[in-house]
């Protein structure tokens, strides 16, 4: 088994979507608070998990858990067997008219709490996260991350990451100073989400940023096909891991990927079969998207800012 179908198989593939995507028109979701120490930042967490997406170890009250940061997950989640397991004094829970959407189509309608969420130099309050079962995502059979923390959080916040150090760090917007080897990115929006266009083979494709994913790239059945991906060539396939379960997606290779100015040659491609639904992404950019160097999303100002990586071919 090579790496990208270990992480694969570990970690999803273009991954859950983060976990979900939402019917947003019908909620109304306040924003959470954070609090930062004198710093302005957390210190740097290591990743929790072996896989690549950023997992960071949390508080919930005097209890443990890791959550994964996701960009991809238009709202925070948390999975119903944690919250069984939490003491049931202080904390509420409510009905919403909320329907999550994994990659693999399956919904399930939510309720929803409040949580406070403690990390090393900064506290979380007010933050609302839909109860859905996680599957395994939250089972020790998958990446044991019982708590997703989506862009709810992350509009709040910039998020800076360390693939190969396996680091993350949470930086006040305010505070955030630019490293001046990191330089801006071209992205988009997609509703909350960040995008950026990608090239697969001289094909043009928008691509939700999505650090939930672990694979370089994972494409809808369709926008695979607009981009000459299935032609006949060879296909292997895979499991990833989805909001509540887990579904099979077909592999294929794709010659050469571009993001952000740089060239991916090789590419294994996640292909999907995308949930009749408006505005679901056709492609998301995961983790290997920044093999070799560093990055900052600051999702709230749509800003993104890498380093060139060491390495400029992926294959």
């Amino acid at each position: 088994m090579n790496r990208r179908s270990l992480l694969f198989r570990a970690a999803g593939l273009a991954a859950v979507v983060g976990g979900a995507w939402w019917a947003r028109e019908n909620l109304l979701w306040p924003k959470p608070d954070l609090a930062f120490g004198a710093t302005g930042a957390t210190p740097w967490l290591p990743f929790a998990r072996p896989a690549l997406v950023p997992t960071v170890r949390v508080r919930l009250g005097d209890r443990e858990v890791v959550a994964l940061i996701d960009s991809g997950a238009q709202y925070s989640v948390i999975d119903r067997a944690l919250v069984a397991a939490l003491p049931s004094a202080g904390r509420s829970v409510f009905d919403m008219p909320l329907v999550a959407y994994g990659v693999g189509g399956g919904a399930q309608v939510g309720r929803g709490t409040t949580l406070s969420v403690d990390l090393p130099g900064l506290a979380i309050r007010g933050l609302r996260a839909a109860i859905l079962d996680l599957g395994p995502l939250a089972s020790d059979q998958g990446l044991r991350t019982p708590l997703i923390l989506g862009q709810d959080v992350l509009g709040e916040t910039v998020l800076a990451l360390d693939p190969a150090r396996r680091h993350a760090r949470l930086v006040r917007r305010e505070a955030f100073v630019r490293p001046p080897d990191m330089a801006p990115a071209t992205v988009g929006r997609q509703g909350g989400a960040m995008t950026a266009a990608v090239t697969v083979e001289g094909s043009l494709v928008t691509a939700v940023i999505d650090t939930g994913a672990s694979a370089l790239l994972g494409l809808s059945r369709e926008a695979a096909a607009g981009a000459g991906l299935m032609d006949g060539r060879p296909q292997g396939s895979g499991v990833s891991l989805v909001l509540g379960g887990s579904i099979r997606a077909s592999m294929v290779e794709a010659e050469t990927v571009t993001f952000a100015d740089h060239l991916y040659r090789r590419v294994t491609v996640g292909v999907f079969d995308q949930p009749p639904l408006p505005n679901f992404p056709g492609g998301l950019l995961g983790m290997e998207a920044f093999t070799g160097r560093r990055m900052a999303m600051d999702l709230g100002a749509g800003a993104l800012f890498v380093t060139r990586p060491m390495d400029l071919t992926v294959s």
